[in-house]
């Protein structure tokens, strides 16, 4: 029997959290780590100890940024630049984040069922993260 998966259930969006947490680990770095379902609502969330109480809505806005969009934030920053098309986005739907550390959450046949995000660290760490996050997603039975 075939399912049609159109939302991240909440055993996968743990496994997600999961692995960006045990990347997060690996790299000695305090980070909060956030899942979104289809509808950009929260699913998931984990905040090591010490990480950046800043960072725990950076890290929902984050994914919900990705959701909205269906792209990964860091795609989003030549795009809200002064004046390019996007400018002040990041300050409708509630605040959104236009930089590296949310990204989509895509079954095979590019269905979007949810998003990540990360914050903690440097952009950059941010981003590596949440990659470990979507590596978690997409070798995990849907």
């Amino acid at each position: 029997m075939t399912t049609n998966t159109t939302d991240i259930s909440l055993q996968l969006a743990q496994t997600v959290v999961d692995a960006c947490m045990r990347r997060a680990e690996e790299l000695d770095l305090k980070m909060n780590a956030a899942v979104v379902d289809v509808g950009a609502n929260l699913k998931a969330f984990n905040r090591m100890d010490g990480a950046w109480l800043g960072s725990i809505d950076i890290s929902m806005k984050k994914a919900r940024t990705a959701r909205y969009f269906d792209m990964e934030t860091g795609d989003l920053t030549p795009m809200v630049q002064p004046g390019e098309q996007l400018y002040h986005v990041e300050f409708s739907n509630g605040g959104l984040i236009t930089f590296p550390g949310g990204i989509p959450l895509k079954l095979d046949d590019g269905t979007v069922i949810g998003a990540v995000g990360v914050s903690g660290s440097t952009v950059d760490n941010d981003q590596k993260v949440a990659e470990a996050g979507v590596q978690a997603f997409e070798s995990a039975p849907k």
